[in-house]
């Protein structure tokens, strides 16, 4: 595979909030810093706060293991399985007594009292090592006591309060409200979520962002990204759960879903679903869609195709493909109007990949995801 970045460029990285979703953040990392690219700033708000902190500390293993081990009560003072019974909305096994008591405490706060939070990040965070960082870190949030948005150099906070900092950029509305330094704050994605702006500012001219598409304000859409600035995306195309789903099965889930995703955008691996290493041409994969019709006859959904049935080539030859299957199958499988037949030829594999239930987090040759599904065929 060869790299699409490169790796003797220094690249902002800008890290959207999106509470539990951040795992998938640490994922991606690990493909980037495994690659060799350089990180020279990090824009983080709320929970890409929190993680901007380890990158900037350089702690990988300490990153995953807060990750793999997070739980409700590791964020907020409640029951974990209170929690998670509520969420799967599973009324038989939740002890309504413990609900109860739980709903009591959380309108007695005014919201979630995140004690746990506060000493996850006490554990976590080495000012030392964020002072003395090569890389810029910058953190947004929300002052409400003075009613402005901040952008907050990490470097220039005082002494002992880069931990307050954090907490204050990612103190969402549902979190009991309490005083950070004699001032009130509230989450920094709420106004600025993808802070790309703050690293534009910086005059960075190649930037990467890890979307996990958190609530709050979408400020990518409204920054104007000037023509000598690279920016690139890190983006899951699949649900990465809620906002406070503090789960360590779907936080692993996360991050090795972010992991592959960034081997797509480092590597340029194509698919929808899996990820494949396939550099040939358009006519290349022609020539493996009229040439491999035999194998990819047993992958197509007849049944689906508007009423056509299976060609036989003294009913057209290869025109019936070219000319009603394919635009069909590109139909179906909702392909964008400017389809190719390399994109129709990976759709047919993933397809047929995903029917047989073949595993998807592995980077494949078309070549190889051939063969696998050959063996569910025999």
């Amino acid at each position: 595979m060869k790299l699409q970045l490169d790796p003797a460029k220094e690249y902002g990285l800008v890290l959207e909030g999106g509470g539990a979703k951040g795992s998938y953040q640490i994922g991606a990392w690990k493909a980037l810093r495994e690659a060799g690219i350089s990180i020279k700033g990090i824009a983080g708000a709320s929970v890409g706060a929190l993680n901007g902190a380890m990158i900037c500390m350089d702690e990988p293993k300490k990153a995953e293991y807060i990750w793999e081990n997070i739980s409700y009560s590791r964020v907020m003072d409640i029951d974990d399985h209170v929690m998670e019974t509520v969420r799967r909305l599973d009324w038989k096994s939740v002890n309504v007594a413990a609900l109860a008591e739980e709903a009591k405490k959380v309108l007695k706060d005014k919201g979630f009292d995140i004690t746990p939070l506060r000493q996850l990040i006490e554990y976590v965070i080495d000012e030392e090592k964020i002072r003395s960082s090569r890389q810029e870190f910058y953190i947004t949030t929300y002052s409400v006591s003075d009613r402005e948005l901040l952008t907050i150099d990490a470097k220039k906070i005082p002494d002992g309060e880069i931990g307050d900092m954090l907490m204050a950029s990612a103190y969402l509305p549902v979190f009991k409200r309490e005083k950070l330094g004699g001032k009130k704050y509230l989450d920094g994605g709420g106004w600025n979520n993808v802070p790309v702006n703050v690293l534009l500012d910086e005059g960075y001219k190649d930037i990467i962002i890890i979307r996990i598409y958190g609530l709050g304000f979408d400020s990518e859409k409204v920054t104007e990204i000037p023509e000598d600035v690279n920016v690139s995306h890190i983006a899951p195309r699949q649900s990465l759960g809620g906002l406070l789903q503090f789960d360590k099965k779907q936080a692993r889930k996360n991050m090795r879903l972010g992991y592959y995703d960034a081997l797509r955008l480092l590597y340029g691996l194509r698919g929808r679903w899996y990820y494949l290493d396939a550099p040939e041409s358009e006519a290349y994969y022609f020539e493996r869609l009229i040439g491999e019709t035999d194998i990819l006859k047993g992958l197509i959904p007849w049944e689906a195709l508007a009423g056509l049935n299976e060609p036989q080539e003294r009913e057209g030859g290869y025109r019936i493909y070219t000319e009603r299957i394919f635009p069909e199958l590109a139909k179906l499988w909702k392909m964008k109007e400017d389809w190719d037949y390399k994109e129709l030829y990976l759709s047919i594999l993933e397809n047929g990949a995903r029917s047989r239930r073949i595993g998807r987090f592995r980077v494949y040759t078309p070549g190889e995801l051939l063969a696998e599904i050959r063996k569910k065929l025999i």
